[in-house]
C-alpha cells in the first residue's frame, strides 16, 4: 500500500471485457489468425483484467480462451500468451509442474520460483497447485529432490511468520549461529542455514548479514560458496540474492538466460511474464546497472518474430531511448526520424518512464526539448502522445475553451466519450460554466461528473419521449449524462423492442443546435465508440483543409484503447482504410503548398520581367 508501481503493464484505462473477448474471437476465427492484435491485446491488459477477459469469451462464445490460443498458437510465442492469460499463481503451479514431472527435474526453475515468492504467493501457489492438479506440492517436491536442497524447498514452501524482536533468539545469537555454522567450525552445519535462512524476514535477515560481514570478514554469499555445494549452494545464494536485492537476482537470471548461444526461453518467459507487473522498471535498472546494455536491446538482439515483439511489450521500454533522444535533438538539426520511431513505437506508460529516466539521467526536461527542436503540427503530435492521457485531455480541454469563441465539437467529443476525471488546476466544471451557456452548459457539467447508476431507466426513457419539448431535452439530459455506456447499450437495445422506436431519430426531430450534437454524440459513442470516431476522423479530412486538432486529439487518445476497431468501422463506412485516407489528406496538403509555393515564385518572376526596378 502507498508504494510507487514499478511494473510495466498496468490496468487498461476505459477497459470492456466484453468487447475485449469478441476483438480476440475475431482474430483467432477462419483461416489463420491475426497474431498481431492477439498480442498487442494482451500485452495491455492487466492480469485482473484478462482474467475478466476469459470469463466474458467464455459466457458469450462458450469456450476456453486459453483452449483456443493454445490451438491457434505455436511454439514460444504460444508459451508466451498462455502464460500471461493465467493467474500468477496458476502460472508458477504450472511451471513447477513443469519443472518436477517426466525424467529430471528442472532445479534452476524450483529454485527460481521458491526463493523469489513472498508468503502470499507461496500460499496462493500451494493452494493453486492442489486445485489445477489434485495433489499436494510438497509431497511432489518431496518426491523429486534430496539432501539438504529438498529440505531448504520444503523450508521455503511453508508460510511463516516474519521473525519478532521479541522473540528469545537475540540479534547477537544470529549472527553468532550463522558464524558457528560455517566459517568458526571444520564441516558445516547446514541445518542451522535452512533454519536461519528460512525462517526469518527480509528485513532483519538484511541487517543480518551486514553484521555477519563484519564478525567473519567476508560476505555471506561467499562463505556459502565456500562451505556448501551444488543445488543447495544454488539455492541458498538465491536465497541470500532475493534477500538482498530481488530486482538484481532477476536481472541476472535474464542475463543469464541470454548470454551466449541458445536462448533458455522457459526462464525469460516465466520471469518476463511474472515480473512484469511487479518490479519491471526495478529489473530494467539494474540491469543497465550491472551490464551496461539495456535489456530492451538484448531482448531484441537474441528473439525474433511475434515472440520478440510480446517480449519487449512486457519489457516496457528500452532505456537506452532517453539518451537516442537526447542525441536526436542535440547539435545542428533534429532527426525527426528517430523521435517519431521511438515515441510512436511505445505504449504512454513506456513514455512516461523515458520522461522520467531522460530527467534523473540527464537532468533536462524531456518536454521542454521536444518543444524547441519540434514545430507545428508535429510538435503538438508527439508533445499529445508523451502527455499522460489526462493531461493530454486537461490540455485539449482548455485549448478548445481558450480565447475567443468555443471549439464545442472538442468539448462534446472528449466529455462523450471519457469514463475518467480529467485533472487541471483550474475547476473543470468551472471552465465549461464559464465559456457556455443554457442547457448545453448543462449538459456538459453533467458528463464531467462521476456517471451513476439507475434501474428503471426504459421507463424514464419512454416518459422522456413523451414529454412537451423542454421537459424532454432535461429528462434525456438526466438520463443520457449520469448513466453507463454498458447500462444505457442495453436500455437502448429494449427500448427499441418495446417501442419500436430509435432514440437518434427522436433527438433528430426533437432537438437543435449545440444540445442536439451532444446528446446525439452520446447516444452514437453508446452504441459503437469506434464508429463515432471513425465518423469523427472522416470529417476532420474530408473536403478542403483538414482539423489537425481533431485528427491528432483522436489519433493521440485512441492509439491504445481502440484505433483497431475504429480502423476497421471506417473501412466497412467508407470503403477505403484510414492509412491510406491519411495518406492522401497529407499528400493533398504538399501538393497545394508545393502549387502556393510555384504561383508565388511565378508572380516573383513576372514582375521582375515587368518591372525590376520595382521589385528592387
Amino acid at each position: 500500500m502507498g508504494k510507487e508501481f514499478r511494473g510495466t503493464i498496468a490496468d487498461q484505462p476505459d477497459f470492456d471485457a466484453g468487447s475485449d473477448a469478441e476483438a480476440l474471437y475475431n482474430a483467432m476465427k477462419g483461416f489463420g489468425s491475426d497474431k498481431e492484435a492477439i498480442l498487442d491485446l494482451i500485452t495491455s491488459r492487466s492480469n485482473a483484467q484478462r482474467q475478466k477477459i476469459r470469463a466474458a469469451y467464455k459466457s458469450q462464445y462458450g469456450k476456453d480462451l486459453i483452449d483456443d490460443l493454445k490451438y491457434e498458437l505455436t511454439g514460444k510465442f504460444e508459451r508466451l500468451i498462455v502464460g500471461l492469460m493465467r493467474t500468477p499463481a496458476y502460472h508458477d503451479a504450472k511451471e513447477i509442474k513443469d519443472a518436477i514431472k517426466g525424467a529430471g527435474t528442472d532445479e534452476k526453475c524450483l529454485i527460481e520460483i521458491l526463493a523469489s515468492r513472498t508468503n502470499e504467493q507461496i500460499h496462493n501457489l500451494v493452494a493453486a497447485y492442489k486445485d489445477a492438479y489434485g495433489r499436494d506440492l510438497e509431497e511432489d517436491v518431496i518426491g523429486d529432490t534430496s539432501g539438504h536442497f529438498r529440505k531448504m524447498l520444503i523450508v521455503l514452501l511453508q508460510v511463516i511468520s516474519f521473525f519478532s524482536h521479541k522473540e528469545n533468539k537475540t540479534y547477537l545469537n544470529i549472527l553468532c549461529d550463522l558464524y558457528d555454522a560455517g566459517e568458526a567450525q571444520w564441516g558445516t552445519d547446514e541445518a542451522k542455514f535452512i533454519m536461519l535462512l528460512g525462517n526469518r524476514s527480509v528485513t532483519h535477515l538484511q541487517l543480518v548479514f551486514d553484521e555477519y560481514e563484519k564478525i567473519a570478514e567476508k560476505s555471506i554469499e561467499d562463505s556459502i560458496k565456500s562451505e556448501l555445494s551444488g543445488d543447495f549452494e544454488r539455492l541458498m545464494l538465491a536465497v541470500v540474492q532475493c534477500i538482498r536485492s530481488k530486482p538484481m537476482f532477476f536481472a541476472k537470471c535474464l542475463y543469464k538466460s541470454m548470454k551466449g548461444l541458445g536462448t533458455a526461453d522457459n526462464t525469460l518467459i516465466r520471469i518476463m511474464v511474472s515480473r512484469s507487473e511487479t518490479d519491471m522498471l526495478d529489473i530494467r535498472e539494474c540491469f543497465r546497472l550491472r551490464y551496461e546494455k539495456s535489456l530492451y536491446n538484448m531482448i531484441q538482439d537474441d528473439t525474433s518474430g511475434e515472440y520478440k515483439r510480446t517480449l519487449l511489450k512486457l519489457c516496457g521500454g528500452d532505456d537506452d531511448d532517453a539518451k537516442a533522444l537526447r542525441k536526436a535533438m542535440k547539435g545542428f538539426g533534429t532527426d525527426e526520424d528517430t523521435i517519431i520511431d521511438i515515441v510512436t513505437q511505445r505504449s504512454n506508460a513506456q513514455r512516461q518512464e523515458i520522461r522520467r529516466i531522460f530527467k534523473s539521467l540527464l537532468g533536462r526536461d524531456l518536454m521542454a526539448d521536444l518543444k524547441s527542436e519540434l514545430s507545428k503540427n508535429l510538435e503538438r503530435l508527439i508533445l499529445g502522445l508523451m502527455m499522460t492521457p489526462a493531461e493530454f485531455d486537461a490540455k485539449m480541454m482548455k485549448k478548445a475553451m481558450e480565447g475567443a469563441g468555443t471549439d464545442e465539437h472538442s468539448l462534446i467529443e472528449i466529455l462523450v466519450t471519457r469514463n475518467k476525471a480529467l485533472s487541471y488546476k483550474k475547476s473543470l466544471e468551472d471552465a465549461i460554466a464559464s465559456e457556455t451557456s443554457g442547457k448545453f452548459k448543462r449538459i456538459l457539467i453533467s458528463l464531467a461528473q462521476v456517471h451513476l447508476h439507475s434501474s428503471c431507466i426504459q421507463t424514464l426513457l419512454a416518459d422522456a419521449c413523451n414529454s412537451e419539448s423542454d421537459d424532454m431535452e432535461d429528462k434525456f439530459m438526466s438520463i443520457l449524462c449520469t448513466r453507463s455506456f454498458p447500462h444505457l447499450r442495453r436500455v437502448f437495445q429494449e427500448f427499441v423492442r418495446c417501442s419500436n422506436k430509435d432514440i437518434e431519430q427522436i433527438i433528430k426531430k426533437e432537438m437543435s443546435g449545440d444540445f442536439k450534437n451532444a446528446m446525439f454524440a452520446i447516444v452514437r459513442s453508446v452504441k459503437n465508440q469506434p464508429s463515432y470516431f471513425a465518423d469523427r476522423l472522416y470529417k476532420a479530412m474530408k473536403g478542403l483543409g483538414t482539423d489537425d486538432r481533431a485528427l491528432i486529439r483522436i489519433m493521440v487518445s485512441r492509439s491504445e484503447i481502440d484505433l483497431f476497431n475504429i480502423r476497421k468501422e471506417f473501412k466497412e463506412t467508407h470503403e477505403a482504410s484510414l492509412h491510406e485516407f491519411i495518406q492522401v489528406e497529407m499528400l493533398v496538403v504538399s501538393c497545394v503548398f508545393l502549387l502556393i509555393h510555384t504561383a508565388c515564385i511565378c508572380a516573383c518572376v513576372t514582375l521582375v520581367r515587368s518591372d525590376e526596378k520595382r521589385v528592387v
